[in-house]
């Protein structure tokens, strides 16, 4: 069923089946000063489940999930086992999370649905980049646990590590522009009876070589795949979950201010005056303006318990075209 053009998205949202594309971040996964372990994963799976589920009976809906924590500790995993046993590529630790977080979320999102005849599938995916990426050279996207000031004087000659924002150290990798999302065309057409978890931790990184794919030591940010995703599909609505219930301007500072309902012109003044940082609230507003400069109709930045409100129009910040 076609939408009115000029119509707000979540006030038709109860009234026409539309597709979604749904970008679990690491919050969703993995509270902050919370192990990395089975049952703390498991856990905000399951509550960030019921808050998705109520979506998924009315829509087609692809859920898409970030992997900084759980790439940087299989990266880990594999230092601390490497001699015994070789260590794979990132690109691969990136195939290997999607599995990791993937199943456990196609498990719970299935047990969320038992009275609702609806398939659940997770998709392999993989995201071509271009291997001439200046981020090749300047790494961004963080990965792995926290560390304090005083570790990172003991690691930063081992790893490349920055700060992030007021959260501690952390080691940083690769993060390339995603241009095309190869698994696209199929998942569009299985949206039509099944559920998608799709673009895990932003997608495989791969180039292409002599016209044969590559894989690439790389995280590519999943906000800015599930964008390219996004319009690929031609999905009118990105909703982002992160830690914080909305975007800020000034953030961490006395002046702060959320921002709740914005036009698209108006966010990207906000974004040329860099009031978000990199590799962390940046990529969704990039991530934003991209999807909305294409096909997308609005975009939402909120936080996992506020999915449903947020959904309503409130409890978060609701991006327009106006």
């Amino acid at each position: 069923m076609a939408i009115p053009p000029n119509t707000k998205l979540l006030g038709i949202l109860a009234i026409y089946v539309m597709k979604i594309v749904i970008a679990l971040g690491g919050n969703a996964l993995l509270q902050k000063g919370e192990k990395q372990n089975y049952s703390n994963l498991i856990n905000n799976i399951k509550k960030t489940c019921q808050q998705i589920a109520p979506v998924i009976k009315k829509h087609q809906v692809v859920i898409t999930f970030g992997n900084g924590p759980q790439i940087g500790l299989i990266s880990l995993q594999n230092e601390l086992a490497q001699k015994k046993i070789p260590p794979m590529p990132l690109d691969i630790l990136g195939a290997e999370s999607q599995g990791l977080i993937g199943y456990p979320l196609e498990e719970q999102l299935i047990n969320s649905l038992r009275d609702h005849k609806k398939d659940v599938a997770t998709i392999l995916t993989q995201v071509l980049v271009d291997k001439k990426d200046p981020a090749f050279h300047n790494p961004t996207k963080f990965i792995g646990p926290f560390y304090t000031y005083p570790q990172y004087q003991k690691l930063k000659r081992k790893y490349k590590i920055k700060k992030d924002a007021d959260r501690g150290y952390r080691r940083v990798v690769p993060s390339p522009k995603p241009m095309k999302v190869l698994e696209a065309k199929t998942i569009k057409t299985l949206l039509k009876t099944t559920t998608v978890i799709a673009a895990g931790g932003g997608g495989i990184p791969v180039i292409e070589e002599n016209g044969k794919l590559k894989g690439v030591e790389a995280v590519i940010d999943k906000d800015l795949a599930s964008a390219c995703l996004a319009s690929s599909i031609n999905a009118p609505l990105l909703v982002m979950v992160t830690s914080v219930p909305y975007a800020y301007l000034d953030f961490g500072t006395k002046k702060q201010k959320p921002i709740k309902d914005i036009a698209l012109d108006e966010l990207r003044d906000h974004y040329m005056q860099e009031h978000f940082p990199p590799g962390s609230m940046g990529p969704k507003i990039e991530a934003a303006i991209n999807f909305l400069e294409k096909k997308g109709v609005e975009a939402i930045i909120c936080s996992p318990e506020n999915i449903q409100k947020a959904l309503k129009g409130s409890s978060a910040t609701i991006i327009t075209k106006r």
